[in-house]
């Protein structure tokens, strides 16, 4: 089965077989993601486990295209929100060659893929104001629309047509700027 056909499967069934499944297909990035950010092996694996159980409820919530793309944008979140919450308290650093030598953990793509997202959030800052409040929220940090509206004060109608325009308008500037396509 396709990532796609996987989450229809779930979306349709609630059978944690099918999430499971499209998870081990990734847990390795989920897992090299994380140590890259967290730097500890164990906070790590803990963040892996967090990071499916997340995905238990929010892959219901959420149009996913590109399950990998959006995973590795949904760890990297979360491990950014750990490093947050951390702040202050000592952490060792580990030396770049003590990292899993995995193939696995070392995608060809990641590179690009920080690219893209540095990319995608310099468009992100070209938006008007009301776009990116919701477009951040939504699909940064995760919101569902009635949390976005919550958050922001704007009624259900707005919310949805910002991130919609807010869409749009970064799919403008991503193409205007070559970044789409390479």
């Amino acid at each position: 089965m396709t990532d796609s056909e996987l989450i229809l499967q779930y979306r349709l069934t609630s059978d944690l077989t099918f999430l499971a499944e499209l998870f081990m297909r990734y847990k390795s990035l989920v897992y090299g993601v994380s140590l890259k950010y967290l730097k500890d092996r164990d906070e790590a694996k803990d963040a892996a486990m967090q990071i499916f159980e997340k995905l238990i409820g929010t892959i219901k919530a959420h149009e996913i295209e590109n399950f990998k793309s959006w995973l590795y944008v949904t760890t990297r979140n979360h491990c950014l929100m750990q490093i947050r919450a951390r702040k202050g308290k000592f952490t060792e650093e580990l030396h770049p060659n003590v990292m899993e030598n995995q193939l696995l953990l070392h995608l060809e793509d990641e590179p690009k893929l920080d690219d893209n997202l540095q990319k995608l959030e310099k468009c992100i800052e070209t938006l008007v104001n009301e776009q990116r409040q919701c477009v951040q929220l939504f699909f940064m940090e995760e919101k569902c629309y009635k949390e976005v509206a919550e958050q922001t004060g704007f009624n259900l109608n707005q919310v949805k047509s910002y991130i919609q325009n807010g869409k749009r308008n970064l799919k403008i500037c991503m193409e205007r700027n070559g970044y789409l396509g390479e």
